[in-house]
């Protein structure tokens, strides 16, 4: 990484840490006694190899967890185990999830300028999340190119009509690289989700979009769409980088035409859990401090960085907890979400099923950027609860980069109790690279790195603990406008 590239991305880092963050500077100190645990804690991060070894099994021995499948209710049973045998209250809550399997993917360039007599080329491509399939027989069509919805608007329907449009919006990997990776996937992915409607309120027959990440081994991003209601269902892919600049070439030459053959299916609805495990508090023991990660995770890799890798990190931080202080102040919650890739149905059921205990919570912090540094803490809060947790927040994060303020939760399993006024807090991960392998076959445990699942452990560990501990108050939780 050129050094350039790193000073960007921290100064993007710093002013956003000093222009967003309005919450007031610490004005305590912790405990003596937090403190002493605090430096126990660390020590004990900096040693352990808990998180690395679940992240491996997860991955390696369990394999791809798409919600619905043998695989993920595996997870579910596993990482429960794994929580009693650290000697935690463990309970499974029932989430309903849809059950979606992907089938077979091809797809081939038919017809296109130059093309040699008797040859086709082969595209690299995936089903997204949830899409229909095409006929038995595939289909074959024209494809047409945009690179905006803005240049797709400008279409006439007799243009797009029985066409195979293509959104062709390239990731940003210079933002990325600059330390903004989530805007640069915040500005790609609507073609993603809402891009098969859109084609398909003009008559298109299937829809293909750009992968929703950076460019580099052909790898095609899967990620979940969104049909609506007001429109017809069409079969809808993703292809790679390389794919779509080859058919966005090609069709600036001449008519291309695509054969493409997706096969996925959906299955009824499964009965699945979101796995809780919690260390229970021995002075407020109705307050609640969560931290969690999701089990589920696509089916083209298994799932390391997306996300094994933040539900380690989250299991190994009430491990190292217990081992230091096993009697906290608040309970301490581990949750392991299900259902976050396409559906979100464990977040949903959890602030369902603990609507009327959310005033206690005092904060929900989830990890879903992999293995990623922390350089700080995101939070999504009303005034009133921020005002209470300010100076713990900043007493861990301003060391490693400070508190920045976000217009919505931070992580999307935690966004539906967030709305019911829980403060929702996730490490601000370095995530210049996250989005190389996110949601592609490339999500291998070979990616994850050791040292920096140490470092999250610590950093979330002291967060965690000093949660649990410290005097902060929390007051009737208040829906977000």
């Amino acid at each position: 990484m050129p050094r350039t590239a790193l000073a960007v991305m921290l100064v993007v880092l710093s002013t956003a840490a000093g222009s967003a963050a309005q919450t007031a500077p610490p004005t305590i100190a912790f405990s003596p006694e937090t403190q002493r645990d605090l430096q126990a804690l660390q020590a004990a991060a900096r040693s352990s190899d808990y998180a690395y070894n679940q992240v491996r099994h997860l991955c390696d021995n369990i394999g791809p967890r798409l919600s619905g499948s043998a695989q993920a209710a595996a997870a579910v049973q596993y990482v429960a185990q794994e929580l009693r045998d650290l000697g935690l209250e463990v309970r499974l809550e029932p989430v309903t999830v849809r059950h979606w399997q992907r089938g077979s993917e091809e797809a081939q360039l038919v017809r296109y300028p130059g093309q040699v007599a008797g040859t086709q080329q082969k595209i690299v491509v995936t089903s997204l999340g949830n899409a229909i399939a095409t006929p038995d027989a595939g289909i074959t069509a024209a494809v047409i190119v945009v690179s905006s919805f803005e240049e797709f608007d400008r279409l006439a329907e007799a243009d797009v009509n029985g066409k195979i449009v293509l959104f062709n919006h390239a990731f940003d990997e210079d933002m990325a690289l600059a330390g903004r990776a989530g805007q640069a996937y915040e500005s790609a992915v609507p073609y993603r989700g809402s891009g098969p409607s859109r084609a398909a309120k003009k008559g298109a027959v299937a829809m293909l979009v750009r992968s929703v990440g950076a460019p580099g081994f052909r790898l095609a991003h899967t990620g979940a769409l969104r049909y609506r209601e007001d429109a017809p269902k069409i079969p809808a892919g993703a292809v790679t980088t390389e794919d779509a600049d080859l058919i966005a070439i090609l069709a600036a030459q001449g008519e291309v035409q695509i054969h493409l053959l997706l096969t996925p299916r959906d299955l009824p609805e499964e009965h699945s859990y979101n796995v809780i495990a919690d260390l229970k508090g021995t002075e407020h023991s109705e307050q609640v401090v969560i931290v969690s990660g999701h089990l589920d995770s696509w089916d083209l890799g298994t799932g390391a960085i997306d996300d094994a890798s933040g539900a380690g990190i989250a299991m190994d931080v009430l491990r190292v907890i217990r081992s230091v202080n096993p009697r906290p102040k608040r309970t301490i919650r581990f949750v392991g979400w299900m259902n976050e890739e396409n559906g979100t149905a464990g977040g949903t059921a959890y602030a369902e099923q603990h609507k009327s205990e959310l005033a206690n919570h005092v904060a929900a912090i989830e990890i879903d950027l992999g293995d990623g540094r922390p350089l700080g803490l995101e939070i999504h809060a009303s005034d009133a609860r921020l005002a209470s947790l300010a100076p713990t927040l900043h007493l861990i994060a301003d060391p490693i980069g400070g508190v920045v303020n976000t217009d919505d939760s931070p992580g999307a399993d935690i966004g539906p109790m967030n709305k019911a006024g829980v403060p929702s807090v996730s490490p601000l991960q370095d995530a210049r690279h996250y989005f190389d392998y996110h949601h592609t076959a490339g999500d291998t445990f070979d990616k994850v790195r050791p040292e920096e699942l140490r470092r999250n452990v610590e950093i979330l560990s002291s967060l965690v603990y000093a949660l649990a501990q410290e005097d902060a108050q929390t007051p009737a939780a208040k829906p977000q406008n």
